[in-house]
């Protein structure tokens, strides 16, 4: 059996006492702080072999869900916290003798300023995630009406039916298009005016029939959740076309500017 000899780090926190307590990761191991003396800051990390995980589509996404739901736990009792990313491993280095903790602790300790600045500044804040698209069929009902060829498609061959409902399919994506581009702008703008940042993503979703009108990560604070909500309800109310996807609250995943987890892989190889 492999000997536990690295750190798999799932996040970096404030060093709260029995915030870990109970919490499982992957496959259900247990859980830890583990503290950096003198800086205030501890990192969430279970005992590991230096291998990554790795298995299939199925069980990677077990795992990484595993991974959130540790994280997210730990979030709600501290308020703040740096979350990593899936397969974060830090080795012991048997050259120096230095152990997996000490080698994370020295970086940690290196980078303090900037980790506890970004846990202060991420205190109280919640990642949401919003994906807006808009109904071309029902977008552009009472648009841009049938050519002449349409309205008398019984008379027409199969080959110029086809042709000319991918003629008013284009129709329908341009007029679609045109209007996404202008919900997108405003609803933008109404957004920002609650969050306090948001980044443009990619779409997690695809439907067809529909077109992309806003893929983002907000960063709000908790008591503004609800302001985002009524922001999304006044769109929706004056486009009823528009599909609305409003999910969170989770960790602040898309603002954590440092990446501490770099340094920590580098580590490990």
């Amino acid at each position: 059996m492999t000997e536990n000899t690295a750190l798999y780090v799932y996040a970096l926190l404030p060093d709260r006492q029995g915030a870990a307590d109970g919490v499982t990761g992957l496959d259900g191991r247990p859980l830890r702080l583990a503290g950096v003396p003198g800086t205030g800051v501890a990192a969430l990390v279970h005992d590991a072999t230096p291998a990554p995980f790795q298995g299939d589509d199925d069980q990677v996404r077990r795992w990484v869900a595993e991974q959130s739901e540790a994280v997210t736990t730990v979030w709600e009792r501290v308020g703040s916290l740096l979350p990593m990313t899936f397969n974060v491993l830090v080795a012991d280095d048997t050259a120096s003798g230095r152990s997996a903790e000490q080698r994370l602790g020295d970086w940690i300790r290196e980078q303090e300023d900037d980790v506890t600045g970004q846990l202060t500044a991420l205190a109280g804040r919640c990642e949401l995630r919003v994906e807006i698209t808009l109904d071309r069929a029902a977008a552009t009902t009472g648009g841009p009406a049938a050519s002449p060829g349409e309205t008398e498609g019984d008379a027409r061959s199969p080959g110029m039916r086809r042709l000319l409902a991918k003629q008013r399919e284009q129709r329908e994506k341009n007029a679609a298009g045109q209007l996404a581009d202008t919900l997108h702008a405003g609803i933008r703008r109404r957004l920002l005016s609650v969050a306090e940042d948001l980044r443009d993503r990619g779409p997690a979703h695809r439907v067809p029939g529909e077109t992309d009108v806003l893929s983002a990560a907000l960063l709000v604070r908790h008591e503004d959740i609800d302001a985002v909500g009524a922001v999304l309800s006044d769109a929706q109310a004056g486009q009823p076309a528009l599909r609305i996807r409003f999910l969170g609250p989770w960790p602040p995943y898309s603002f954590t500017e440092t990446r501490p987890h770099q340094p920590a892989e580098q580590a490990a190889r």
